[in-house]
């Protein structure tokens, strides 16, 4: 099972590839951004 914090870093790994389209990198920062706030939404553990 991935973890938020894990899928967060596959996330970011994926906006280091040089061969995205501006429409693929726009998703990824999309859906890292909704991550972030999920996990920002969590209570301290």
């Amino acid at each position: 099972m991935t973890t938020l914090h894990d899928h967060i870093q596959m996330l970011r790994a994926e906006l280091t590839s040089f061969h995205l389209s501006r429409r693929e990198r726009r998703q990824i920062e999309c859906e890292l951004k909704e991550a972030l706030a999920r996990r920002d939404a969590e209570p301290p553990a």
